[in-house]
């Protein structure tokens, strides 16, 4: 082939433009309504069609985040641990096509995307190290006056909706997911309306991580007509309200007090600041026993 035959073959190939698409179940559907719309970057380029999701789309998720919540509550702190790490051993593979979407979506630098989409890594790794240590912060044994066993242990409230931040497409996606499964919560996560990307992305790491299909779910979309739903849907036990705005606050957290949801109301928070442990008791219930302690032998001591 001559060198020019070889030129014009190459310009006449076209890029193959990723499909996005939900992640739901552990698996990759496209919405159940079939819409789309277009993400573009910080300069109005268009980068991508992503999936429009629907009321439909918003039940399903539900019903897989409450699936797999018995068996991912019930794994053990130390091994809910180990695949938190490995998801963070899975995004550092995949570095360059998060700082690349991270760039795109919040218009930086390739050297700011980079350190936002490290400081992404690293809080996976924060909060992998967190699981099987909150339990000795926020529980413990209860002085009682009487021959009892007080413990106070904590667990998991169960299935929580998250508004993911608007503007922080993946360091603040990351700062409100992890903690939530962290803890033994499953979730279903709206991703940043304007800049859903990286999300979506996310969800194809988190599928090769060990994690267990219906633990995370991300959809993509309207935030107001996905999280309405949601917030009134009577098998979601939380919500976080992280990415909405004052006016869609109050009406989600009308809606779900319903059936009595738990509700982190939005606030200004600094992303890039260590977290502390705000996020990992804000879904937790303590749940208190008592048992007699009994006494020992004929000299009746007690244990």
């Amino acid at each position: 082939m001559s060198e020019k035959s070889e030129k014009t073959e190459q310009q006449q190939r076209l890029s193959v433009f990723k499909t996005y698409k939900l992640y739901v179940g552990g698996k990759f559907p496209r919405s159940e309504s079939g819409r789309v719309y277009e993400v573009t970057d910080s300069k109005d380029k268009w980068l991508a069609n992503a999936p429009l999701s629907s009321r439909k789309d918003a039940r399903d998720a539900v019903v897989a985040a409450r699936k797999a919540f018995g068996g991912w509550s019930g794994a053990t702190a130390y091994n809910r641990g180990q695949i938190l790490y490995r998801v963070a051993e899975m995004l550092e593979g995949r570095k360059d096509q998060f700082v690349r979407e991270v760039a795109d979506a919040e218009g930086l630098s390739k050297s700011k995307a980079a350190a936002v989409v490290d400081a992404a890594i690293d809080r996976w790794v924060w909060y992998a190290g967190w699981t099987d240590k909150i339990a000795q912060v926020v529980g413990g044994g209860n002085p009682v006056a009487g021959p009892f066993f007080n413990l106070s242990t904590p667990e998991p409230t169960g299935v929580v909706t998250v508004l993911a931040p608007q503007e922080s497409s993946f360091l603040g996606l990351v700062s409100v997911i992890a903690p939530v499964i962290a803890t033994g919560n499953t979730v279903i996560v709206i991703a940043s309306e304007k800049s859903p990307l990286p999300a979506l992305s996310l969800g194809e790491v988190l599928a090769t991580s060990d994690l267990p299909g219906g633990v995370v779910n991300v959809l993509s979309g309207k935030t107001a007509e996905i999280a309405a739903p949601l917030a009134a849907h009577q098998d979601v036990n939380a919500i976080d309200l992280a990415g909405a705005d004052d006016v869609l606050a109050k009406e989600l957290e009308i809606a779900a007090a319903d059936n009595l949801k738990r509700v982190l109301r939005p606030q200004p928070v600094d992303y890039s600041q260590t977290p502390g442990t705000e996020r990992l008791t804000a879904f937790l219930e303590t749940k208190t026993v008592w048992h007699p302690t009994g006494s020992l032998g004929a000299s009746g001591s007690s244990y």
